[in-house]
């Protein structure tokens, strides 16, 4: 079916998309937080920008398995 190998496009992008968000967001909250511990004494360690890291990685493994499942009825339903 067409409209599930389209679906199966747009999730693709959307984690391709997510995932260059993730890099942007988590790559600012760190040097902010760098910022943070050198002159206003935040406590919090830096590497605690990265825990941001998990609910876009969560969403872009979702994207991800609905993209495949998508192509694979596409490629289901052109079989058969």
């Amino acid at each position: 079916m067409k409209k599930n190998r389209t679906l199966g496009f747009i999730f693709a992008a959307l984690a391709i998309l997510l995932s260059n968000v993730m890099c942007a967001v988590v790559g600012y909250n760190y040097s902010s937080m760098l910022w943070g511990i050198q002159y206003a004494g935040y406590s919090a360690p830096a590497n605690t920008a990265f825990l941001l890291a998990i609910p876009y990685a969560v969403g872009i493994v979702i994207c991800a398995v609905v993209s495949h499942i998508c192509f694979r009825k596409a490629k289901t339903f052109a079989n058969g």
